[in-house]
C-alpha cells in the first residue's frame, strides 16, 4: 500500500502542540510582565536563555541519533548499540540538566541578592527550562521508530499544565507553587515516554554501561560529531547572542524585554515551522531511502505550504494590531518600537525558508552542509554583534542587521537542499537506508 504523505493524527496533535507552544509563551510574557518588576522579569528572562543554552552540549548528537535508528526501523532490524547510545545520551543530557539547575540555585542563593525562595524560583525555572533538552532527545527518538502520536499526546498534555499554570500564577497561585508542579509533570510525561521507547527498542531497559555507550558513540560517529555539532554549536549561538548584546548595550530593564518579545514571536514561529517539518520527516527520509524524487519535492513542498498558513496569519495580525498586541502583553514593563513589526514579518518568513530547508538537510544526515552555513551565519552574527556594541546601535537597526544576515543564511540553505538531497533522491540506483554524509 503506498505510504501517505501525512499521517491524519500527527497532523492534528502536532499543529495543536505548535500552536500551544506559541501561545504559552506569549502567555509567559504577559504573566511574568504583570506580575513580576522589570528588574526581577529581566533576570528571568536571562536564566531562560542560559538554561537554553545548554543546547549547545547537544553538538548535533540527537539527529546523529536519529539517523542511525531510523535506519534501522526503515530496515526491520533492531539495533542493540545504537539502543545503548541512545539511552546513554538521554542520562547524560538529564544529569546535565539536573546538575546545572542545582549550580543555578546556588548561585542565586550565594552570589545575589535573591532570597532562598526567590532562588529557588529561579533555580526551578532554569530546570523547567532545561529539560526541553531531554524532550528534545526524546522527540527525535520517537519519531525515528514511528512513535510521534504518542510523544505529540504527551507534550500536549504538558503543554496544557502549563497554560493552566501561568493562567493560575495570573490570578494568585505563588510562582513558586506553579514550577513544582510543572517540574512534576515534566517528570511523568518524560517517564511514560522513555517506557514505551524501551518498549520499542530505541531505549534499553538497563542503565550500565553508561560510560562505555558514550565511548562507543564518539568512536562510531566522531566525523559526523564534528560536523553536527559545529551545525548545533552555530545555531544555539545565532539565537541567543542578541541576550548578551543588548544588555551590554543597554542594561536590564526594558531593553532585553523587547528583545525577548521579538524572539518569543519569531522563535515561536519557529516553533510551529519545526512542528509542521516534523509532520514530514517520516516520509522525507523513507523517500530518500528509496531514492524516490518526486515525493520528497512533493513532501517538502507541502511543509513549505503548510508552514506559510500560520507565518500569513500571525503577519496579518500584525499588520493590523502590533501596537495593541504588545501593549496587551507587556503592560508597563516596556513599550515595544513599531519598526520591529516588519522585522518581524521578515523573520518569520525567513525563518520559514530556514527551517523547512535544514529539516531536509539535517534529517538526510548532511552534517558537513549545514555546518558550514552555520559556521558562515555566525561569524556574520558576530561582526553584526560587535559593530552593534562599537557604535552604540540603537535595538531596531540591531535587529535589522540580524534579519539581513539571517536571510542569506537562509538562502543558502534552500540551495544546498536542491543540490544535496533533492540531487541524490532522484538519483537512480536505490539504497536500503538514508546514508550519513
Amino acid at each position: 500500500m503506498k505510504q501517505r504523505l501525512i499521517s491524519v493524527p500527527f497532523f492534528f496533535l502536532r499543529a495543536g502542540t505548535a500552536g500551544a507552544a506559541l501561545l504559552t509563551g506569549l502567555l509567559q510574557t504577559f504573566v511574568f510582565a504583570h506580575v513580576l518588576s522589570p528588574h526581577r522579569f529581566s533576570i528571568f528572562i536571562l536564566v531562560a536563555a542560559i538554561g537554553y543554552s545548554l543546547w549547545l552540549i547537544d553538538f548535533g548528537i540527537v539527529k546523529i541519533l536519529f539517523v542511525r535508528l531510523r535506519a534501522g526501523f526503515l530496515s526491520g532490524k533492531r539495533d542493540q548499540e545504537v539502543g545503548g547510545h541512545a539511552t546513554a545520551i538521554v542520562l547524560f543530557y538529564f544529569g546535565l540538566v539536573t546538575t546545572s539547575a542545582l549550580a543555578c540555585f546556588v548561585f542565586m542563593s550565594t552570589a545575589t541578592e535573591a532570597t532562598l525562595r526567590e532562588a529557588a524560583e529561579f533555580g526551578l525555572f532554569f530546570w523547567f527550562i532545561a529539560l526541553n533538552l531531554v524532550w528534545f532527545a526524546m522527540r527525535n527518538i520517537a519519531i525515528a521508530v514511528d512513535e510521534y502520536v504518542l510523544f505529540e499526546v504527551l507534550e500536549t498534555t504538558r503543554r496544557a499544565g502549563y497554560f493552566a499554570g501561568l493562567a493560575a500564577v495570573l490570578f494568585g497561585l505563588p510562582l513558586l507553587a506553579m514550577l513544582l508542579i510543572l517540574n512534576a509533570l515534566w517528570a511523568v510525561v518524560i517517564f511514560v515516554c522513555v517506557k514505551r521507547m524501551i518498549a520499542r527498542g530505541a531505549l534499553l531497559p538497563r542503565l550500565s554501561g553508561f560510560f562505555a555507550h558514550i565511548r562507543s558513540f564518539v568512536r562510531a560517529n566522531r566525523a559526523e560529531l564534528v560536523r553536527s555539532g559545529t551545525y548545533a554549536a552555530s545555531e544555539i549561538y545565532i539565537y541567543n547572542y542578541p541576550y548578551l548584546v543588548i544588555p551590554l548595550l543597554f542594561g536590564l530593564g526594558a531593553p532585553p524585554i523587547i528583545l525577548d518579545t521579538t524572539f518569543k514571536v519569531f522563535r515561536g514561529g519557529s516553533t510551529v515551522f519545526g512542528a509542521v517539518c516534523d509532520i514530514l520527516v517520516p516520509r522525507q527520509t523513507s523517500a530518500l531511502a528509496e531514492r524516490d524524487g518526486p515525493t520528497l519535492v512533493r513532501a517538502t513542498l507541502v511543509a513549505a505550504a503548510l508552514c506559510a498558513l500560520p507565518a500569513a496569519m500571525v503577519s496579518a495580525i500584525l499588520l493590523v494590531g502590533a501596537d495593541k498586541l504588545f501593549a496587551i502583553l507587556l503592560g508597563k514593563a516596556a513599550t515595544m518600537p513599531a519598526a520591529t513589526t516588519p522585522i518581524l514579518i521578515v523573520l518569520l518568513f525567513t525563518d520559514l525558508t530556514k527551517m523547512v530547508t535544514h529539516s531536509v538537510l539535517v534529517h538526510s544526515g548532511f552534517f558537513k552542509e549545514v555546518a558550514r552555513i552555520g559556521m558562515g551565519v555566525a561569524a556574520a552574527m558576530t561582526v553584526v554583534g560587535a559593530y552593534a556594541i562599537a557604535t552604540h546601535l540603537n535595538i531596531v537597526s540591531f535587529l535589522e542587521a540580524y534579519a539581513a544576515v539571517y536571510v542569506c543564511g537562509a538562502m543558502a540553505a534552500a540551495i544546498m537542499m536542491i543540490r544535496g538531497p533533492f540531487r541524490l533522491a532522484h538519483e537512480p540506483a536505490p539504497v536500503a537506508q538514508p546514508a550519513l554524509r
